[in-house]
């Protein structure tokens, strides 16, 4: 039987962990958004959430999705929604039609953990 290509993506709306599955052995790599921060009157930045415009997210869904296009099974899981707008971006396009998507709720987790999550996901 022949290998899948699986990837399983531990994501939020700043930053996504792309980990390919194969063989039991996963490798990693990390997409950032172009996100900003917001900043008080003295440049300093402030405690709280990223701010991201339009365009951010945009480009940051699409660098994912390019990292996704040669995959069979895709697992999407974090803890915010950006999980499930990018599962919505993707359905909505022909050319991920043939990739197997789904999106997990999960809190955040170690390398240890994901690697365990996206294992049993995927056996």
């Amino acid at each position: 039987m022949k290998n899948r290509k699986q990837m399983g993506i531990w994501m939020d709306h700043s930053n996504a962990i792309l980990m390919e599955l194969t063989n039991e052995t996963i490798v990693t790599h990390s997409v950032v958004s172009e996100s900003s921060h917001p900043t008080n009157k003295q440049g300093m930045i402030m405690q709280g959430k990223p701010l991201q415009n339009k365009e951010q997210r945009i480009s940051y869904f699409k660098k994912i999705s390019d990292s996704i296009r040669n995959y069979q099974e895709v697992l999407l899981f974090g803890p915010t929604d950006a999980k499930n707008e990018l599962l919505n971006i993707l359905k909505a396009d022909p050319l991920f039609e043939n990739i197997k998507i789904e999106a997990k709720n999960a809190d955040k987790m170690t390398d240890n953990q994901m690697h365990a999550f996206i294992k049993e996901y995927f056996k």
